[in-house]
């Protein structure tokens, strides 16, 4: 019998870090009741729960992401 391996986790290198301008990005409100597509895009910024803060390029991608929830976080300058 052969044995299998254990399924080893990607570790972010410092090279995956993000390069140029970038906005801290917050979810301070819930995603339940709002639009699915809404719930989709938070996904597609990084954000898991409420108070989690994630670090995102600044370009017009993010912008328009970030546009669609305007309701839910909050944006600083990193």
């Amino acid at each position: 019998m052969s044995e299998q391996t254990p399924a080893r986790r990607h570790k972010p290198s410092a090279a995956s870090a993000p390069k140029g301008p970038t906005l801290k990005v917050t979810l301070v409100r819930s995603v339940i009741g709002y639009n699915r597509k809404q719930g989709e895009i938070v996904k597609g910024l990084g954000l898991r729960k409420i108070g989690h803060t994630v670090e995102v390029l600044d370009h017009p991608a993010m912008r328009g992401m970030i546009q669609k929830v305007r309701h839910m976080v909050t944006v600083a300058d990193a």
